[in-house]
């Protein structure tokens, strides 16, 4: 009986019952004894009365340094589905378990694999996974998890899991549902505390009422510890965790020295083995032990024996068992503990690590390979971890530093830069030798690229370059000079200073079309070598296979300004870094992508782009991407007229970006997508305001190249905000640019501003060689052209001729869906003495945003579960979405959506 919780039980039980209709997720949360475990069995037992399949693990707390220990524990019953996973997936999930030999495994192959083998599983029979203590789970099994929760919405899955208060995991942030629990009320309290212990004295009873605040566990064992004598409130009560550990550890007292030996180890132990905790039992005591010298134990509600397998009754019994313990007791459960796991390499390493208090060169070499077997496996989490306990220990300060950064390198990787600046930190005192250093220095430079700092960082930085490339290192020179373009970008320290960083790139390039050199060349000399980055791109098309390299081809595209050729690497980057499971690559492919797509007019594909890029930063910890997307996304929504989702887009972006005191891409993102904002909105004046901080040498805001990219947009506000004068002075400072910069994008732009800001006796002209330049990769700019052409004719009363522009323009806008400047047409029509009926939205309109994604690549000839490989998603959750959009865009087969989705694909 759950006292007070009704509530509680029936949603979960409601969850369960609603399995067959696709699956949820659910955190529950709340302080140690608030009742978590007690719901997740109700859960567990409604499940299997209704005939559905439960499958469960409880994190440990000292296995949370055992890689994919609790997925394994969890999906060890199923493994004999995972023959029918992809090949891939397959082999990614054997090795995460040690079943297999991969090379160089990506975690989120192995989630995805995960994911697929559930609904295999599933589609047997639903499946309920309950995870009861999440926050002690290893950490690659908690992402595992969490990619999971995020995912399961059409397969026959519920995932119930509980996690204490104050454990931060991935999860946090995520929108996977939350059910808070808190004190019984003081009725169920009441009730509660008179079932178990219904002969308390009255002061005694108040007392724990008040103690236990409605904390089930506390009211149940409170009163073991309490009586009439000790009923006196004490003047400062510790937390009540505290004093549950308290009123175990006094039981703990109670046990003959055998039991409470065995009891220790068994608490150091990681795992529920009885054997286990037996052989190192009997180690410590020096004397044979059974299961006998445990009855003391059980008897006094502390542990519990099932078979072959030793169980504390909570958590908190186990950390009293072990907080109550004298140091030297602890270190020589662990040492004894490695012996009993002499053949299981990983285990042996962290009880060694745990059993000394000195510094041992063994050790840290057991740690080290400890680590790389992680890596290994795709559990890069405990590898960091292994590798800062490494350093710990080393004997020489110079191979603990060597280990630190190597954490620190791995820990950037993740994503997580926090805690890599940490690692940096302590690894820098003792770091030494040219190489080491220049690595330390150069994951530093990396942290800090989002920071615009002065010239002189660039010097140091192709200082170093030259230093290590003639210590005989070129691929770490040339990870340097990248890092020294990529500060040429945003903060520009002159043409010599950039040439120098490019004639270095040269001289230790691989080839012509080595992808580091081409986007060196691209950041550091955007104007002055883009045309030779363009020529070369052309011919480097074919010349890279891999999806890391070629993604680096495509940001040299779009870093001058050549978006039109963005696609034809980006492409072929994401479907390969797709295949490989590189979600944090391809993240980064996505973010080049979706901006591709904005400045050449896909609009549809780029909020679906934008979309997944935005989703994929958050799991793949890397804040300023998601920020970026959400620039992207509020310009989009400013495009579409919705003006004031734009601005909450916005607002969110920066958000995530936090504090931003220099300059930084994706604030100068963000002050674009809010000059569209307005300027969509007709608010002209605040408009160019935005896109004017651009242009202005000395604020947060400006960039010399991004600026090119907008300069018609500008021009647009400048004109309807009494600011062509201004305005015209920026176009004056591109045209010098645009004789040398062969950015197609700043030429598109620049023939607009001329048009829209001319005299009358030129602006005909300037209209008409806009309009004959080849825009047939820039559809959205021949509709602004024709849209402002048509403008102008009709104020100068020339209302036939300008009827023609305006009619195609409209037409223009609403296939391309940018309501906004499609509304403005029908305004300047009408103003000319022409009606246009609304805008009839294709029925692919009517899909989220989802379901056009997958509907999409289903009319490209993919098969589901080639689309669910592509998307992260499981088949069955991909079949849902199809099921769901053929009704809306009233088809019945995949043979007919490729002419129902006409007016929102583009090649």
């Amino acid at each position: 009986m759950l006292f007070g919780r009704d509530r509680e039980v029936a949603g979960l039980e409601g969850l369960v019952d609603r399995v067959h209709e696709g699956g949820n997720a659910l955190v529950v949360c709340g302080a140690p004894g608030i009742g978590k475990s007690a719901l997740l069995a109700v859960a567990a037992a409604r499940a299997e009365a209704r005939g559905v399949t439960v499958s469960g693990v409880s994190g440990v707390q000292s296995e949370t340094h055992l890689p994919f220990a609790g997925l394994h524990q969890l999906l060890r019953p199923m493994l004999g589905a995972a023959d029918r996973l992809p090949a891939r997936q397959r082999e990614a999930l054997l090795g995460a378990f040690g079943m297999a030999e991969v090379s160089d495994p990506e975690p989120f192959l192995v989630a995805l694999a995960v994911l697929n083998l559930l609904g295999e599983v599933a589609a047997r029979r639903p499946l309920l996974i309950v995870v009861d203590d999440l926050q002690w789970l290893d950490r690659p099994t908690i992402e595992v998890l969490g990619f999971v929760a995020r995912r399961v919405r059409s397969d026959p899955i519920v995932l119930l899991m509980a996690l204490r208060d104050g454990y931060p995991t991935s999860l946090d942030d995520s929108d996977v549902p939350r059910l808070t629990l808190t004190g019984l009320d003081p009725a169920a309290a009441e009730a509660l505390l008179d079932a178990r212990s219904a002969g308390l004295g009255a002061g005694t009873r108040r007392r724990v009422l008040s103690e236990a605040a409605g904390n089930p566990l506390a009211l149940v064992e409170l009163p073991l510890t309490l009586d009439a004598g000790t009923a006196t409130a004490e003047a400062r009560l510790p937390p009540l965790t505290a004093r549950l550990e308290r009123a175990f550890a006094v039981r703990l007292a109670e046990l003959p020295p055998g039991s409470r030996s065995l009891l220790l180890v068994a608490a150091a132990n990681d795992g529920h083995d009885l054997a286990d905790a037996l052989a190192g039992g009997a180690m410590v005591t020096g004397t044979e032990l059974t299961a006998e010298a445990l009855a003391p134990a059980v008897d006094a509600g502390l542990v519990e024996l099932h078979e072959q397998t030793l169980r504390f009754r909570h958590p908190l019994v186990r950390s009293a068992i072990y907080q109550k313990a004298g140091g030297a007791d602890r270190l020589a459960a662990h040492a004894a503990l490695a012996l009993v796991h002499e053949r299981d390499p990983d285990r042996r390493a962290w009880h060694r690590a745990a059993a000394i208090t000195h510094r041992d060169e063994s050790v840290a070499a057991e740690l080290e390979e400890l680590a790389a077997r992680a890596r290994q496996r795709g559990a890069v989490p405990v590898a960091v971890t292994a590798l800062r306990r490494a350093a710990e220990v080393s004997e020489e300060p110079t191979a603990g530093a060597e280990r630190l950064l190597a954490a620190a390198e791995l820990a950037f990787d993740l994503g997580r830069g926090d805690q890599a600046a940490e690692l940096l930190a302590l690894a820098e005192p003792s770091v030494r030798g040219e190489l080491p250093r220049a690595r330390l220095v150069l994951l530093s430079e990396v942290l800090g690229e989002e920071r615009n700092e002065s010239p002189a960082r660039i010097r140091r930085l192709v200082t170093t370059a030259e230093a290590v490339a003639a210590a005989g290192d070129r691929e770490l020179a040339l990870d340097f000079v990248q890092a020294a373009a990529v500060r040429c970008w945003w903060n520009d320290p002159g043409w010599e200073q950039r040439r120098q960083v490019i004639a270095l790139a040269e001289r230790l390039s691989a080839g012509d079309d080595d992808p580091r050199l081409l986007i060196t060349m691209a950041a550091a000399g955007s104007v002055e070598r883009g045309a030779d980055v363009v020529e070369r791109l052309a011919k480097a098309r074919d010349a890279w296979p891999d999806g890391a390299m070629t993604r680096l081809l495509g940001v040299a595209a779009s870093t001058v300004g050549a978006f039109d050729l963005v696609g034809d690497f980006m492409d072929a980057s994401i479907a390969d870094l797709r295949t490989q499971g590189r979600l944090g690559l391809l993240t980064r492919a996505l973010s080049t992508q979706m901006w591709r797509q904005i400045f050449c007019g896909d609009w549809a594909g780029a909020l679906l782009v934008a979309e997944e890029a935005g989703r994929l930063a958050r799991e793949t910890a890397q804040p300023h991407r998601q920020a970026s997307s959400l620039a992207a996304l509020a310009l989009l929504a400013g495009l579409r007229g919705e003006e004031a989702r734009g601005l909450a887009l916005a607002a969110e972006g920066e958000r995530v970006l936090g504090a931003v005191t220099t300059s930084s891409p994706v604030a100068v993102m963000l002050q674009h997508a809010r000059g569209v904002i307005a300027l969509c909105a007709g608010r002209h004046e605040e408009a160019f305001g935005h896109l004017w901080r651009l242009f202005e040498p000395g604020d947060a805001a400006h960039h010399q190249i991004w600026r090119q990219w907008v300069i018609g947009e500008l021009a647009e506000a400048a004109v309807a905000a009494g600011r062509r004068e201004t305005a015209r002075r920026a176009v004056a400072e591109l045209e010098p640019v645009a004789t040398r910069a062969a950015a197609p994008l700043l030429h598109v732009g620049l023939r607009y501003a001329r048009a829209v800001l001319a005299d009358d006796a030129d602006a005909e002209a300037l209209y008409h060689a806009a309009l004959d330049a080849d825009l047939s990769s820039w559809p959205t700019a021949r509709a602004r052209l024709l849209l402002a052409h048509g403008m102008w004719l009709r104020r100068r009363r020339r209302i036939q001729e300008a009827r023609g522009p305006l009619r195609a323009a409209r037409d223009a806008f609403d296939v391309l869906g940018l309501l906004a400047w499609g509304e403005k047409a029908r305004q300047e029509l009408r103003a000319a003495g022409e009606a246009s009926d609304l805008r009839v939205p294709p029925t692919a309109e009517l899909l989220t945003s989802q379901e056009l994604h997958i509907a999409r690549l289903a009319a490209a000839g993919l098969s589901n579960r080639e689309i669910a490989q592509q998307l992260y998603l499981s088949h069955r959750t991909v079949s849902t979405h199809l099921y769901r959009a053929f009704p809306k865009l009233g088809i019945t087969s995949r043979a007919q959506l490729r002419d129902a989705l006409a007016d929102t694909s583009r090649d």
